[in-house]
């Protein structure tokens, strides 16, 4: 029995031992497995561009919507959609039979007042004549001839002094309705004002046409299109104060299109509109964005894509904005001398309220406006041994990926969490 419980001792001093041995090794070996594993991003050096995105109409840079002026049926059609013209060029005509029945009527009626005015001249070079001779018989004797034959020579040729006006106002107002005529004739051509391309036609031959109440629209011509074209955004009022600078500085904007998704095109802002629209209280603003098209591949109505380049910071120290959304999950992940960065951080978070949206519940302005100068003052974070360590940085701008630093103790290649790697990630 006692040779029994020595071998236990020995056994059990045995297991110990190896215990002792064995157990530092498994320990860490748990440790490490249990060790939280961080992502990580990098940071990094480079050009920083900082965008506004918004979506917007291609439109020409002129739309010019012709219509015709008098009534009738279509006589004849000269162009087709997509067809370029020039000025001046013969787009379509309405049949002209009724106005140049007019015009001729006009004609006839002109020159019987020309004939009219040939007569009443006629008549009052005699009338003038005889009165001339009236008054020298009356300067040799004056019994020669009456008084009486004196007033109505006299007045014979007032009277046709008179009708000589009215023959003349006449002539005039003939000619007036000959030309409103003519030109009513006249417009039943219908011509390109401009140089352009029919980018709609909305008449075919034969369609008659009522100008009486409204003037009908027949083609819409798209001016300079192969020169230029014109994109129609709308930018956030929010957003609006940066495009007005990058107009101000000249900055470039990228926009694409559906027809051509391999394709960047690139324009300039031209003009930022006053005229803002509300849908749905989101206030937006229209910006006109100028766009080169010499391979007429922008059309009318297509939808583009921008991207309006606001800002831009060349060989920026860049730090992930993954890194700068971290927040540790653990406080006891965290060093102890950093611990109280997190419990600020708790401290300063706005009690929730229920309704943000109502203004008597929000702070006062000028405390926004002081937390959005701060809001730039940030705390990224690194492992430093067992523990992460807080690193306060300041950041500008920003792209899609990264903000450029301002200040902070950062150097190129520092390596930032981003968050906890998930089972199976590398």
């Amino acid at each position: 029995m006692l040779r029994f419980f020595i071998r236990l001792l020995i056994i059990g001093g045995v297991l110990a031992g190896l215990g002792f041995l064995i157990w530092p090794p498994i320990a860490r070996a748990l440790a490490e497995r249990n060790k939280p594993r961080w992502r990580i991003a990098k940071v990094e050096k480079g050009d920083i561009t900082s965008v506004v995105n918004a979506t917007g109409t291609v439109k020409p840079v002129k739309s010019v919507q012709i219509g015709s002026f008098v009534s009738g049926p279509i006589k004849d059609l000269f162009v087709e959609f997509n067809q370029e013209v020039k000025a001046n060029d013969l787009l379509a005509t309405i049949d002209p039979r009724l106005f140049a029945a007019i015009v001729a009527q006009e004609k006839a009626v002109l020159a019987t007042r020309n004939a009219d005015l040939q007569r009443v001249e006629a008549l009052l070079q005699q009338a003038r004549n005889d009165e001339a001779r009236a008054n020298k018989l009356k300067d040799r004797n004056a019994d020669f001839i009456a008084q009486a034959e004196l007033d109505q020579v006299k007045f014979n040729r007032m009277s046709l002094e008179a009708q000589l006006v009215t023959s003349k106002a006449l002539i005039e107002q003939a000619t007036a309705s000959l030309s409103q005529s003519q030109a009513n004739l006249d417009y039943t051509e219908i011509r390109s004002p401009e140089d352009g391309m029919i980018i709609d036609r909305k008449v075919e031959p034969g369609q008659t046409l009522a100008a009486q109440f409204t003037t009908p629209e027949l083609f819409v011509v798209g001016v300079g299109m192969r020169e230029k074209m014109h994109v129609f955004a709308d930018v956030d009022e929010s957003e609006i104060g940066l495009i007005r600078q990058a107009q101000a500085d000249g900055h470039p904007v990228s926009f694409t299109v559906s027809a051509y998704p391999n394709d960047l095109f690139e324009g300039r802002i031209e003009e930022v509109r006053f005229s803002s629209v509300e849908n749905q209280n989101v206030v937006t603003y229209p910006v006109v964005v100028g766009a080169p098209n010499q391979e007429l591949k922008l059309l009318p109505g297509m939808t583009a894509n921008l991207s309006f380049e606001v800002n831009q910071q060349k060989d920026a120290i860049k730090v992930p904005k993954a890194a700068l959304r971290f927040y540790p999950p653990n406080p006891e992940q965290v060093h102890p001398d950093d611990r109280k960065i997190l419990e600020g951080v708790v401290e300063e978070l706005p009690e929730a309220t229920g309704d943000t949206d109502t203004p008597s519940l929000q702070p006062p302005v000028a405390e926004r406006v002081e937390a959005n100068v701060k809001s730039a003052k940030r705390h990224v974070w690194k492992v430093d041994g067992e523990f992460l360590r807080a690193i306060e940085v300041e950041v500008g701008i920003s792209d899609n990926r990264f903000s450029a630093l301002v200040s902070g103790d950062l150097s190129v290649d520092t390596e930032l969490v981003t968050g906890l790697k998930g089972p199976g990630e590398e």
